[in-house]
């Protein structure tokens, strides 16, 4: 990992630290210590075990004492060290809304056929179907992702948009592909102060059953400009492709990243080397 990159990620996670209460005596191995070693095994895409070597250090990052391999597995998972991952994300992807237009739209990330992990499911990928899970992302033009969510792959991406409307208001206009088209999701935009727009059928709004306005808009919108402002949207597969471009970006889920809780865990370190490395681009540029 670049230097400049991880102390952009080591100081913030200090910086967090600080800010979040410890309940208890203090431990001797801190939370700042045990987030920042799964964050170096994530960005060089090594296993827990990894982390706990010596040898797995070097000179910008190369801490005096190690924990064992059990105590930070089970460190990794306690609240307070899911609270700075959680905050850390926050602080490091931070922009202001609205940035128009904004983006959603998901990623697979499967598993293999055989595999025995008991939360992925089988969903539709492109070219068929497959075993996994998904990253959903609802980003910015500028290459953010504030708000992500990771679920298995056959639950439904209109659910899990609903879902992320809580977390930010829809605002401006809200391109996203032919999944999220459903007279309940334009009408949550359109209520929250967003416009959606989709691709949309050709006999979009000329059934007898009622339909919403706002789907209505933009099904007319089509026969105009719209189908140039949908360009935009190829955005988000740039964003997708920057996520992987890199030496520990986000390319697929290793072998011993598996069941729900490890993927989200994993996405999420991802997601902040990810923006760490946007925000020093941005400083440089």
């Amino acid at each position: 990992m670049d230097s400049h990159v991880w102390r952009e990620v080591y100081q913030t996670i200090r910086c967090v630290d600080r800010k979040i209460p410890s309940v208890g005596r203090r431990p001797k191995y801190s939370d700042a210590l045990i987030v920042a070693m799964y964050l170096w095994s994530v960005a060089h895409d090594r296993p827990l075990c990894w982390a706990c070597r010596r040898s797995s250090y070097g000179g910008c990052f190369r801490p005096r004492n190690l924990p064992s391999v059990s105590q930070f597995c089970r460190r990794i998972k306690t609240g307070r060290c899911e609270q700075i991952l959680q905050r850390v994300h926050e602080r490091i992807a931070h922009f202001e809304w609205p940035q128009d237009p904004s983006f959603i739209d998901g990623r697979a990330l499967t598993v293999g056929p055989h595999s025995k992990d008991r939360d992925a499911r089988s969903g539709s990928v492109s070219g068929g179907f497959a075993r996994g899970y998904k990253l959903h992302v609802w980003a910015a033009p500028d290459g953010r992702i504030p708000v992500w969510s990771v679920m298995p792959l056959n639950v439904s991406e209109k659910k899990v948009a609903h879902e992320m409307l809580r977390y930010r208001n829809a605002e401006g206009l809200v391109l996203a592909d032919g999944y999220y088209d459903s007279r309940a999701f334009y009408e949550t935009v359109n209520a929250d102060g967003g416009s959606l727009l989709t691709p949309l059928p050709k006999n979009a709004g000329k059934g007898h059953r009622w339909q919403s306005p706002s789907r209505n808009a933009a099904a007319a919108a089509w026969h105009g400009i719209a189908g140039y402002v949908y360009r935009e949207r190829n955005g988000v597969d740039r964003i997708f492709a920057h996520m992987s471009a890199f030496g520990g970006g986000l390319a697929g889920l290793p072998p011993w990243v598996r069941t729900l809780a490890r993927v989200r865990r994993w996405v999420g370190a991802k997601l902040i080397i990810y923006h760490a490395r946007w925000n020093i681009r941005r400083c440089v540029a």
